[in-house]
């Protein structure tokens, strides 16, 4: 019998770290290949993508995917950490109207450059930046390209805001969060973080890590090609199918849109890798999956 493999959207649970989600999974599935789709806080809930198995070569295809988030902003206090469980370094009073905070969320929808927290797993000279600030060295953050997609405001009732977020891969709420409280003069930190979708992966689907067993590990998983589901499918024919197995190109097809990435199947349906659009309007082999 071949070994588990596929995608599990996992509804993680608060005090957990992303690579305590991967532990418990390796345990459950008896398998050591098993990786996660973009790291999610200890305090924070929600969609967290394990791919086991083969679905490991895809982790690329989903970190890449858009995010949504539901967060509580406690304004008023600044955190080393910019979340609840960091120290409370300032205090200040909000004396902000409700027009001041609709203009302070317009600047953040869009393009946006954002500096990342300290305490971040980013490393900086090959160490993570985290671990700098562990040992109280001072460093140079640089600011990242971002995109916030949606900032709607849910709730508002001081000193807790509560902001539903999709934004692109890369960006940090506890950023956003801590840039969003300096622009109202208050300042604020993530009291809680819930992440309900990455790309069309949603909490509605996502089974809680505790309910995870041996038993039915296999009903929750999602097959290989689900992580590159937002690429365009192609078929290719049976002698086509060999030669990209066997590292060959095929020639592309007028009938088929012309796009640089696409997922490859058999006439039979069968999924079998992902193809590259050459300059010379041949498909290349990308990342191929062989049958089990």
């Amino acid at each position: 019998m071949p070994p588990p493999e596929g995608i599990l959207n996992i509804d993680k649970p608060g005090g957990l770290t992303s690579h305590d989600v991967v532990n418990r999974v390796r345990r459950v599935a008896g398998l050591r290949r098993v990786g996660h789709a973009g790291t999610l806080d200890p305090l924070a809930t929600g969609v967290l993508l394990v791919c086991l198995g083969r679905a490991a070569r895809l982790v690329e295809y989903l970190v890449g995917q858009p995010k949504t988030y539901e967060v509580v902003i406690h304004l008023g206090q600044d955190t080393d950490t910019y979340d609840a469980d960091g120290v409370v370094v300032a205090e200040r009073p909000c004396h902000f109207t409700p027009h001041n905070l609709t203009t302070a969320l317009a600047q953040f929808r869009g393009p946006i450059q954002q500096i990342p927290p300290l305490y971040s797993a980013i490393k900086k000279d090959g160490q993570p930046l985290y671990k700098l600030a562990r040992q109280g060295k001072e460093v140079e953050i640089e600011a990242r390209a971002v995109t916030i997609y949606e900032l709607e405001q849910l709730a508002f009732d001081l000193p807790q805001l509560t902001l539903r977020v999709v934004c692109s891969s890369g960006t940090y709420i506890r950023s956003l969060a801590h840039d969003l409280g300096e622009a109202l003069g208050c300042g604020g930190h993530v009291a809680a973080l819930r992440r309900t979708a990455v790309g069309e992966f949603t909490l509605d689907t996502a089974v809680p890590l505790d309910a995870l067993t041996p038993e039915n590990l296999n009903t929750h998983m999602l097959p290989l090609d689900t992580a590159v589901d937002h690429l365009p499918p192609v078929t290719f024919t049976e002698t086509e199918t060999a030669r990209l197995w066997q590292g060959q190109t095929v020639p592309w097809q007028p009938i088929h849109p012309q796009v640089k990435l696409a997922r490859a199947y058999t006439p039979e349906n069968l999924f079998i890798g992902i193809v590259q659009l050459q300059e010379t309007q041949e498909w290349q082999p990308h990342k191929m999956f062989h049958p089990v």
